[in-house]
């Protein structure tokens, strides 16, 4: 699907730039940029439904154990 949007130039080439830095097109950092603000509104949609009491109910079954070294995700 195609989109037209006028934006002030200023802007876009605030966009253009970032999109270079990320070496992305400016479309994908548009869909990037959208996408992120929907899933953050649906999360936050989402949170104000939950109950701190069940979070925690649910946070307690999680085991309390120790990161072995080459197991903390910090090489990716």
């Amino acid at each position: 699907m195609n989109l037209t949007a006028k934006i002030p130039d200023a802007l876009y080439q605030q966009v253009a730039a970032l999109a270079k830095r990320e070496n992305i097109s400016v479309e994908q950092l548009v869909t990037i940029a959208l996408s992120a603000w929907i899933t953050k509104d649906y999360i936050e949609e989402k949170a104000k439904q939950g109950r701190w009491d069940k979070f925690q109910q649910v946070l307690h079954k999680v085991p309390d154990i120790k990161l072995e070294v080459g197991n903390d995700f910090s090489h990716l």
